[in-house]
């Protein structure tokens, strides 16, 4: 940049650039606000009307070409065996907590600046739900902003029980198995009605890695996943009455 030496400004014509870039970083900011209000889902239908697809499941067919397996089970055709095992492995504070677990989300932050630990996850059951519905596995920081907008409207719009309904109905289970009536039928030959505990905790400690755990995998860590849902199960005996 060339100044003036008579002024020992830039010359006149910077700011003029500097208002041309300043506007056109607006124009580009406020399209992009209005496609996504224009995009934005309609979360409060979600309380009488079950999705007809997930982003997940989208992203499943363009990437495999084939159809999941996916059937959808009302709240009370699912066994509270795996209501409980759910809960117990991903989010035992769903019902306490408006979307956020907060203690969970601080610890995990602690662990990371003290003892130098990869930051893990710390995702309720709703920002889950909101992730599979309507975005995409990446971490970026717009992605996690529109999560937590839609996580706050999930909450904001339908009962806790809706929540866990859709959840389990569009989580995958399996390769491509979605939904807990559909994974009950391929890995157990029986309706999610009738799921024991034992069943209930090999689908449960499947859903962080539901490619490669799942019920008759032989991974190692995944049976030690299923003991411990297992035994955090038996110590949580009073969701019964919850759930």
């Amino acid at each position: 940049m060339r100044w003036s030496r008579r002024t020992g400004r830039p010359p006149r014509g910077v700011p003029r650039r500097w208002r041309r870039r300043l506007l056109a970083l607006l124009v580009a900011l406020l399209a992009l606000a209005g496609w996504e209000l224009f995009t934005w889902p309609d979360v409060a239908a979600l309380a009488e009307k079950n999705p007809e697809t997930t982003a997940f499941i989208d992203r499943y067919r363009e990437r495999t070409g084939a159809a999941p397996e996916w059937r959808w089970a009302r709240y009370a055709a699912i066994s509270p065996h795996l209501k409980r095992a759910v809960l117990v492995a991903e989010d035992i504070e769903f019902f306490s907590h408006k979307g956020f677990a907060v203690e969970e989300i601080k610890t995990a932050v602690r662990q990371t600046v003290q003892e130098g630990k990869p930051l893990r996850g710390a995702s309720t059951i709703t920002q889950q739900l909101a992730k599979n519905l309507w975005l995409t596995p990446s971490r970026n920081p717009w992605r996690k902003v529109k999560e937590a907008m839609l996580t706050r409207q999930l909450e904001a719009k339908l009962s806790k029980k809706r929540i866990l309904e859709i959840y389990l109905n569009v989580v995958e289970f399996g390769p491509g198995v979605y939904g807990a009536e559909a994974a009950s039928r391929l890995y157990f030959g029986r309706s999610a009605a009738e799921l024991t505990p034992r069943q209930a905790a090999e689908l449960a400690a499947g859903l962080p890695r539901p490619r490669a755990w799942h019920p008759g995998s032989d991974s190692r860590e995944y049976r030690r996943r299923v003991e411990s849902v297992a035994r955090r199960m038996e110590k949580a005996k009073w969701l019964e009455k919850v759930v």
